[in-house]
């Protein structure tokens, strides 16, 4: 794999960005050159008061951001590969999408900060490594990646690694953290959308089924187009669950609940350590 250095201002970075609020991803970057969030990179995270601060404090006192990875995927078009965050964080700062609080402790969006201020933001430096290389050496060298601490987590891992039609079409449905389905899905399913984690059960209960591994299930459908048997099934699990319980008690979050209903429909019985759980021992199913 082959690296080349190279220097952006923010002020380049920033222009044209564009934010999806909905699926909480940067998209375009670099004048509609740089794609931001690939199918390799987790939703953006950052926005937690702490990171997000971090960041825009240390462009202010002129500190390091440390270094940014872009895959060149074309001829000048290229793609987050590490840094995903930082420069989502940024675009949203330079574009309004939040403030952030000035020494009187008043929040202020970016176009309300004194202009020196401005400056200093859009002309800081950003040290980015343009990498070059196969997909599998790419792919390879992402997985060693841990940024900010947070290291991705398996299904994060699996996305980059078998990023493709069905990948896509899985996180707008399981990882938007605006689906009005999430909070019915939370009820049964332990974890973030953001992360994947939602996304990781829909997989494994859908897998399993069929006697695979998630990523055995992934390479398979790499490449499709349509994700309606994930959706079928993992509906189809929610809604035995959400049917056979009048009540959603907290003990039911995070059990496994594609493995009980096909123990179930064999027995027609609720696991035992099911009943106990979930304070109903006269469950029994068509």
């Amino acid at each position: 794999m082959k690296t080349t250095l190279k220097k952006y201002k923010i002020s380049e970075i920033v222009d044209g960005f564009v934010y999806n609020e909905l699926e909480g991803r940067g998209l375009f970057g670099l004048s509609g050159r740089l794609t931001i969030q690939p199918e390799c990179q987790r939703n953006y995270i950052y926005a937690d008061g702490k990171k997000d601060v971090a960041v825009i404090e240390s462009i202010l006192k002129g500190y390091p951001l440390g270094l940014i990875y872009f895959n060149d995927a074309a001829k000048d078009r290229f793609e987050v590969l590490d840094g995903q965050q930082r420069v989502t964080l940024i675009g949203r700062l330079t574009t309004g999408k939040f403030a952030i609080k000035d020494e009187n402790n008043r929040e202020q969006l970016f176009s309300s900060l004194p202009a020196e201020k401005q400056e200093k933001i859009m002309n800081s430096e950003l040290l980015v490594y343009h990498c070059e290389g196969k997909e599998k050496e790419i792919k390879e060298w992402f997985k060693t990646i841990n940024i900010a601490g947070i290291p991705l987590n398996e299904q994060e891992l699996l996305n980059a690694i078998y990023s493709g039609s069905f990948v896509t079409l899985a996180k707008a449905e399981f990882s938007n953290s605006q689906n009005a389905n999430i909070q019915k899905w939370s009820a049964y399913v332990k974890g973030s959308a953001l992360r994947q984690e939602i996304m990781a059960a829909a997989l494994d209960w859908v897998a399993a089924s069929q006697k695979m591994e998630i990523d055995g299930y992934m390479a398979r459908h790499r490449q499709d187009i349509s994700i309606n048997e994930l959706k079928t099934y993992f509906n189809s699990v929610i809604n035995w669950v959400s049917g056979v319980f009048a009540n959603v008690e907290r003990e039911m979050r995070g059990l496994e609940w594609g493995g009980c209903l096909r123990n179930s429909i064999k027995s027609r019985i609720l696991p035992p350590t099911y009943q106990k759980k979930c304070g109903n021992s006269t469950a029994t199913f068509m």
